[in-house]
């Protein structure tokens, strides 16, 4: 009986393609069920926290970002934006607001005043420590939005970045820098307008399904 080498060499070739085929594939869908956040019901609730650009300052209530992500996720999302309020005052009475909506997820945007007014920027990432500590301690899961430095056309304060680090968030520090470069977006200086924040929507609704909330 004469051995075709050649054939079992093919034969060998294509079986560990296969092989490899199928771990890649166990692979990618073992990445893809390791969400950074877990799926919320159509029933959760959403907290969006923060201030003026979460109250929707530049536009109607109806047209804040809250308002718009409600319309695009289908699920009931709190707005919980008071403008010009500084993170030592978001701080004083999150509890609250946690304890009246028992949300799912938050948003947390806050800060931006913190920057404008020049306060000390250790003390206000301390502040969002605390506010992430105690949105985890009741279970709720978070999402960290960024504010530009006091700069213009600047990027992300960089204490963000490692409040997002250090407590493994899901985090987001382009997408309000980027708004803010585009004039079309904007009602004034620091805040949008309808159009801005349809936009500042579609991009946290797009964020929330990429991480596995939605």
């Amino acid at each position: 009986m004469r051995i075709n080498h050649q054939a079992l060499a093919r034969i060998s070739i294509t079986f560990k393609h296969a092989v490899t085929v199928f771990i890649l594939a166990l692979f990618i869908q073992g990445c893809d069920s390791q969400k950074a956040l877990s799926r919320v019901s159509t029933e959760a609730t959403i907290l969006a926290f923060g201030d003026s650009l979460t109250e929707g300052v530049g536009t109607t209530k109806q047209h804040s970002y809250p308002s718009v992500l409600a319309q695009l996720s289908g699920r009931k999302v709190v707005n919980a934006g008071i403008s010009g309020e500084v993170t030592e005052e978001g701080l004083a009475r999150l509890a609250d607001v946690i304890a009246e909506t028992n949300p799912d997820l938050m948003i947390l945007l806050q800060g931006g005043n913190d920057i404008l007014r020049n306060h000390n920027l250790q003390q206000t990432k301390q502040n969002l420590a605390a506010m992430i500590a105690l949105a985890k301690e009741q279970g709720v899961q978070l999402v960290l939005i960024g504010v530009p430095q006091k700069q213009l056309f600047s990027d992300v304060a960089p204490f963000y970045k490692e409040l997002a680090e250090e407590h493994k968030l899901v985090f987001d520090g382009e997408l309000i820098s980027s708004l803010l470069r585009t004039r079309s977006y904007k009602s004034d200086m620091v805040h949008f307008n309808k159009i801005g924040y349809q936009k500042m929507a579609e991009e946290i609704y797009q964020l929330l399904i990429d991480n596995g909330a939605l």
